[in-house]
């Protein structure tokens, strides 16, 4: 919320990159022990490039800056409000964000002063490729979808791989999503075309039948947590999204309308691994470059759980922080 004023670049794209490769010790800093944890994220207001925005934020995550997030932007959109940092009008503020991924408009349902419910329209998502046939090792021939939602996913089906998506089956749901991820990135490589230096996928998606009442679906999102080496399985570490993961639910969407089994308009209910869930919507449909696409908003909460204040003291011999192997994995190390 404060003590960055700003950065260079004249979008918040162009920022993203200015932070990657300039600033990357914040980054770790504030994600890596002992500020942080294997599936922190950290988001960085800064002030928007574009004059509509009420507000610009980059999203800094364990091994990348994703140009968008859905709970980072629920999360965002929520500390503005109840911090008093936009004009709030209950019972309903509207405003927009201005992130690496564009203009992305919010609806926040207030009362009291507390944020209830954050809606925002996404960038853009599509379908990429469907039914691309892969090798994962150790699992066999596997069928996944390839999409963008603002990150670009594989998607996988967990019922195929004996898995219910129970919290309790956490450590096999991120070994496997890591293993499956490596493999599309390797056999069926995926590059946005307007940003080909986006390149993925870089997050892994599986999905099965919900256990919560009214929802469509359960996901689990399988997040990289270290700079591994795809040749070597052993490096792989992750770790499982907390949320329901909003630009998940938009990939999963645009999959889901390729298919033509979700019509414009028609609520999509995506329960998380703890059961909490994002409704999502398809609003109209667009095009990016050769890909048909669509555009999604997302609904959902977030809570505030704390306020903190972190310092570096010029003597501290970790200024970047550090890892360790026993919930690192095996790239733990000592951040220079």
């Amino acid at each position: 919320m404060g003590g960055i004023a700003d950065v260079p670049g004249a979008t918040m794209f162009d920022k993203m990159a200015h932070l990657s490769a300039y600033h990357d010790d914040l980054r770790q800093r504030m994600l890596r022990e002992p500020r942080g944890y294997p599936a922190a994220n950290c988001n960085l207001l800064l002030p928007p490039t574009d004059p509509s925005a009420a507000a610009g934020f980059v999203i800094m995550e364990q091994v990348e800056y994703p140009p968008m997030s859905g709970s980072n932007t629920i999360c965002v959109a929520t500390v503005l409000v109840e911090m008093g940092m936009v004009e709030v009008t209950e019972p309903v503020t509207r405003f927009a964000l201005d992130t690496p991924a564009g203009l992305v408009h919010i609806e926040v349902e207030v009362q009291d002063g507390r944020a209830r419910q954050v809606t925002f329209q996404n960038v853009p998502a599509f379908a990429m490729q469907l039914g691309a046939k892969i090798e994962v090792p150790n699992i066999g021939t596997l069928e996944v979808d390839l999409a963008y939602g603002g990150m670009i996913y594989v998607i996988a089906d967990a019922a195929a791989l004996g898995l219910r998506l129970a919290p309790d089956e956490g450590r096999d749901i991120v070994r496997i999503g890591e293993c499956i991820k490596a493999a599309a990135r390797e056999q069926v490589p995926q590059s946005h075309p307007d940003h080909p230096d986006m390149a993925g996928p870089t997050i892994a998606c599986l999905t099965g039948p919900p256990s919560v009442p009214g929802a469509d679906q359960r996901s689990a999102v399988v997040v990289s947590t270290g700079a591994f080496d795809w040749s070597r399985p052993e490096t792989w570490t992750g770790a499982l999204d907390r949320s329901p993961c909003g630009t998940a639910t938009c990939a999963r969407m645009a999959v889901l309308h390729a298919r033509g089994a979700l019509p414009i308009g028609r609520p999509f209910r995506n329960e998380g691994i703890l059961g909490t869930v994002f409704t999502g919507r398809l609003v109209a449909e667009a095009k990016v470059g050769d890909h048909p696409a669509v555009v999604p908003t997302i609904s959902g909460r977030a809570w505030v759980t704390g306020h903190a204040r972190y310092v570096l003291d010029p003597e501290d011999p970790f200024p970047a922080g550090f890892t360790v192997g026993d919930i690192w994995g095996t790239t733990a190390a000592v951040a220079e």
